[in-house]
């Protein structure tokens, strides 16, 4: 299936729509949005990719993010993919939990039966859905950075540490830093990836940093009154590994904000601005 567009708006001069089309990753229609600012005929713009957190769609932060102004003002095209596949057939948690299958894909390719056949999030993010973009949009895929919330945090700490030559910035909202020493990480990880804990390593963030990837430096912001704070996020872990490493890590400490669209609508905008400085 090619291309589809649901839905198109002017906002800030520029266009911001909404897509889908038939994944081969993971065999389900997938829905994604893409904010394309007024730009010159033929020019091509940096590309900023943000990956939602558990329950959330592309919609959460299309309709919540308050990034088009910035967007607009700093030429950047912001690209939010789904969480996982969803449709007739894919499985999802039996219990129905919100921590697990339909909403929560972890952003990696599930090996596990039932989940391998569509719960294929990294290959889905980092390969299929930018080659499609690339196609479809006015997009310099030499000048790409990423950051998300959460889950998203986790999966954009976890991919641009994997490809920091592709990514030319990172940052993240409450990252899940260190999903195998937390109850939402062992639970997803368990369920997609196996018992064996050696293969979650290329999906957790500090222990890729402990195991030699690296980032020239590297922007988090963390609500104190996140209910999450302290049981899933840690985001100590993700200092202390930066700090072994010598990565520079600017972890900002939110004073009284929480884990919500409100607190990352509040500062969206300057981690855009911080990635339009890198993305030249």
């Amino acid at each position: 299936m090619a291309m589809e567009t649901v839905s198109t708006n002017k906002a800030f001069g520029g266009a911001q729509g909404v897509y889908k089309h038939r994944s081969s990753s993971t065999g389900t229609e997938m829905t994604f949005s893409v904010f394309v600012p007024s730009h010159a005929a033929g020019a091509k713009l940096p590309v900023v990719w943000y990956l939602s957190g558990l329950t959330c769609t592309h919609a959460n932060v299309t309709e919540k993010g308050e990034f088009r102004r910035a967007c607009a003002e700093l030429g950047l095209i912001f690209v939010a993919p789904d969480t996982s596949p969803r449709g007739e057939g894919v499985p999802d948690d039996p219990a129905g939990a919100y921590d697990f299958g339909l909403g929560a894909g972890f952003y990696v390719d599930a090996t596990e039966a039932p989940f391998a056949k569509n719960y294929r999030m990294w290959s889905y993010v980092t390969e299929e859905l930018p080659a499609l973009v690339a196609a479809e949009f006015p997009a310099d895929m030499d000048r790409q950075s990423i950051t998300g919330h959460s889950m998203g945090g986790h999966g954009a700490l976890t991919i641009g540490l994997t490809y920091p030559d592709r990514f030319k910035a990172v940052s993240a909202f409450a990252p899940i830093v260190a999903p195998g020493q937390v109850p939402w990480g062992e639970k997803a990880l368990t369920g997609y990836l196996g018992a064996d804990r050696a293969a979650w390593r290329r999906h957790d963030a500090v222990a890729l940093i402990e195991d030699g990837a690296r980032l020239p430096d590297l922007l988090v912001d963390q609500g104190t009154a996140d209910n999450f704070l302290d049981g899933q996020l840690k985001p100590e872990l993700l200092e202390a590994a930066c700090g072994a490493a010598g990565i520079p890590l600017t972890l900002r400490r939110q004073e009284g904000y929480d884990h919500s669209y409100y607190f990352i609508s509040t500062f969206l905008a300057d981690h855009l601005r911080w990635h339009a400085e890198r993305l030249g």
